[in-house]
């Protein structure tokens, strides 16, 4: 499902115009990479939590010269999935053999 499916379909659920829950969605994608860049997790309660890993500085090779790089340490985004959300997903889903 991509973004627009998603303002279409909220548009469609709420009677809302898709130019008001775009700048919404918008909004909201906005405030949480701001808050990420900060350094500042987010949590959204029954959904899922938007959080910041430090990956520690470490050796790599780089293969086809045949030489070690030192990659410093950095931070990435991460999603973990909320329990609730995550049994509704498995429970859901059923694969029909």
């Amino acid at each position: 499902m991509t973004k627009a499916e998603i303002i279409t379909e909220i548009s469609s659920k709420t009677g809302i115009e898709k130019v008001d829950v775009q700048e919404t969605v918008e909004a909201f994608f906005k405030v949480v990479k701001n808050s990420m860049v900060g350094g500042e997790n987010v949590y959204v309660r029954g959904f899922g939590s938007f959080v910041v890993k430090k990956r520690a500085k470490k050796t790599a090779r780089n293969i086809s010269k045949n030489t070690a790089i030192i990659i410093p340490e950095h931070f990435v985004p991460s999603f973990k999935p909320a329990k609730t959300f995550v049994d509704k997903v498995r429970t859901g889903n059923k694969v029909s053999k």
